[in-house]
């Protein structure tokens, strides 16, 4: 028996990676107890998600609702399946800027205490598995917001000929800047990670995501920006801007492509990797695009407003540099550009959305 065990597995990442990695044969443990929903509230909820994968993988999952928090838990689990382990993909998290700022130390003991915990299980339990985390480019805080940047019409652009024209590689600096609490717990949790590759030898990667997207995301006003945005167009619910004049750009990675990437690590392992991994170039869009996009796709006009203060800590331009992990596994390749991502969207939860709406 091989199996992947797999935090936040009802989440957008987490279960679009218990779909792919049983299809590879892997027994999949699905560990997520819809704090989500706790978080966010209704519109949060990944119980949906979690019925589709228990229909969808039958007997090829098995899902507990514990609390990462609970080493306890957590190593009870990692203790009865041993060696068995060849995966470990963490994707659970508190992964709001806002929400952080209300309860900093739920945030943390979610985000860093949680990581450890699994971190300690794996090295103490299955150390030869493979641990790949979704960190986050809010590990570099507002250091982004330090580049010269260049105002277009509909977004904010990196001036010409800057060594981040391409993207921000991995290079750029995590020090001596405003993060945010989530950034900073994220922050603790990317370098834990790191550091358990590099001191005890262990098979780790923290992929550092721009905004990962795709139609299983359970998009809420505070996280989860395309699949809210669509759903605010499909629905009508009014939607707010935050700052930048809504020219702030985000390159968006579909979680399909993100998955390609964990699988290319999985075959071929390494130490304490980080990469920067987004959309790139490739796939990347303002949010004054993005509205206009889901205007075109949904067919009807946006109800959005502007507030001028943006979010702390937020960036005003981020493209992520991919080259890093595509010299080290060059068979990658991204497939979905930011119309495609919005397109299957809408295809895929429009009808439960407007069922959703309250009739007047």
């Amino acid at each position: 028996m091989s199996v992947a065990i797999i935090t936040g597995s009802a989440g957008l990442i987490g279960s679009e990676a218990c779909k792919f990695f049983a299809k590879q044969g892997l027994d999949i443990v699905g560990i997520d107890n819809n704090m989500r929903q706790f978080f966010f509230g209704a519109d949060g909820s990944t119980n949906w998600n979690r019925q589709q994968l228990e229909q969808s993988l039958g007997t090829k999952y098995y899902h507990l609702d514990i609390d990462i928090r609970d080493y306890e838990a957590i190593t009870n689990i990692f203790q009865r399946y041993g060696e068995s382990i060849e995966l470990v993909i963490h994707t659970a998290a508190q992964p709001s800027h806002d929400w952080a700022a209300r309860a900093p130390k739920i945030d943390f003991t979610v985000n860093a205490n949680g990581t450890i915990n699994l971190l300690e299980a794996t090295r103490l339990y299955c150390p030869k598995a493979v641990f790949i985390f979704t960190s986050t480019n809010k590990v570099y805080g507002d250091t982004p917001n330090k580049l010269p940047l260049v105002e277009l019409e509909h977004r904010w652009e990196i001036a010409p000929g800057h060594t981040y024209e391409g993207g921000i590689r991995e290079d750029m600096s995590i020090d001596q800047c405003l993060h945010s609490l989530f950034g900073a717990s994220k922050v603790a949790a990317d370098i834990l990670v790191q550091e358990y590759g590099r001191y005890f030898n262990m098979n780790t990667a923290c992929f550092r995501g721009g905004c990962l997207t795709g139609p299983n995301h359970s998009g809420a006003q505070l996280h989860g920006f395309l699949a809210y945005l669509m759903k605010c167009a499909v629905t009508g619910t009014p939607y707010t801007v935050f700052g930048y004049k809504g020219k702030q750009v985000r390159d968006n990675i579909h979680s399909a492509d993100l998955i390609s990437a964990f699988y290319e690590f999985f075959k071929a392992p390494r130490s304490a990797q980080v990469y920067n991994t987004g959309g790139g170039r490739y796939s990347n869009c303002s949010m004054l695009e993005a509205i206009e996009m889901c205007e075109t796709i949904a067919d009807r006009k946006f109800n959005w407003t502007y507030a001028e203060s943006n979010r702390i800590g937020d960036h005003i331009w981020w493209i992520s540099d991919n080259g890093k992990f595509e010299s080290h596994y060059p068979d990658w390749k991204m497939k979905y550009n930011v119309k495609q991502i919005l397109q299957e969207i809408y295809e895929c939860n429009h009808e439960r959305w407007l069922k959703e709406v309250p009739n007047d």
